[in-house]
């Protein structure tokens, strides 16, 4: 067979240099990561190289254009046939838009469960109050609420906005740490094969339960409800999400009905558990923000209208966010 080298450097020149493009942007960032149809039109180029490559052989002229192609189809063939894992720059913004969410949802079953003993917890304290309010003391141990919710509200709707800048900074940095120690330790007792986990969850629902009782009974609702939602909006489900992890982490030590062994389940569920940890601690900063420069003014100085629309918006955003992030790709 005869080879027109001219005419066939210009029809297949252009191809090798696409594919040598291709291979210096895989090469060069190793933070890029091709689509689906990029690793194709890449396998093609390397297919269509080896074609040409195997073509030239049989011509004895041409040495240096065979060189540099036998080069770029050996390039080509490593970056497919990879299987070295390669170390890839962290991407914090990545890893809490994308990587979060997906881990989130892959453990909603778990999310369900840290609902249920919430809820649960939360109608027992209720309930517990209605019934008896004599409990209240035991109910709600801290001494602000311990207080007639009247009082309550007529002591925070009469303080003064100057009053109450002087420890923002401090109790904003309080309350962030303080939650994500609660947080750390609702995961933690995942190692109790879940049941501590529950348990907390289970207390911290009874608090919560107790207090919308003891505040709606008393007709503070519009209080309660400007208080609790700008932070709670976003701690309450951190808290759950904690115990999210918890129970996850349980479910890997039991193994219910898997056949693998316990070293491999934990290995498996590892990473997703340090992505809810990562996104746990970012959501209850934001909390404890939002606590201390907002849902700790009242009125008159932040009407309760105001409050309650921008917990609102928290609520939606984070549900859309945990919904939907990352589903690209």
């Amino acid at each position: 067979m005869i080879l027109d080298v001219e005419r066939f450097l210009a029809a297949e020149r252009p191809l090798w240099d696409e594919l040598e493009g291709r291979l210096r942007r895989l090469e060069d960032d190793a933070a890029f990561r091709p689509g689906v149809a990029d690793l194709r039109r890449l396998h093609y180029l390397y297919e269509r190289a080896s074609a040409d490559l195997a073509r030239l052989a049989t011509f004895a002229s041409q040495p240096e254009i065979r060189a540099h192609l036998e080069s770029l189809v050996s390039r080509a063939y490593g970056e497919i046939h990879e299987t070295r894992l390669t170390a890839a720059r962290f991407a914090p913004w990545r890893y809490l838009t994308v990587t979060f969410p997906r881990a989130f949802r892959r453990r909603r079953a778990a999310f369900a469960a840290a609902i249920v003993c919430t809820v649960a917890g939360a109608l027992f304290g209720g309930l517990a109050l209605l019934l008896d309010d004599g409990a209240r003391d035991t109910l709600l141990p801290f001494s602000h609420l311990q207080q007639h919710p009247g009082a309550r509200v007529a002591e925070a709707e009469g303080a003064i906005a100057d009053e109450l800048k002087g420890s923002r900074t401090s109790f904003s940095a309080f309350l962030s740490t303080h939650n994500t120690r609660v947080a750390i330790f609702c995961l933690a007792l995942g190692v109790t094969w879940g049941l501590g986990t529950a348990i907390l969850l289970f207390a911290n629902g009874v608090l919560l339960g107790a207090v919308v009782v003891d505040y709606v009974r008393a007709g503070q609702t519009p209080f309660l409800v400007g208080w609790l939602l700008p932070h709670g909006a976003v701690e309450i489900p951190a808290i759950v999400m904690a115990g999210q992890a918890g129970l996850a982490l349980a479910g890997a030590l039991i193994g219910w009905n898997d056949s693998e062994a316990l070293r491999p389940r934990l290995r498996r569920v590892g990473p997703d558990l340090m992505a809810l940890s990562a996104g746990i601690a970012v959501l209850l900063l934001w909390a404890g923000f939002v606590e201390s420069f907002l849902s700790q003014y009242h009125e008159p100085v932040i009407p309760y209208a105001v409050k309650i629309a921008f917990g609102a918006v928290e609520m939606v955003g984070l549900i859309l966010f945990l919904g939907l992030a990352g589903r690209r790709g």
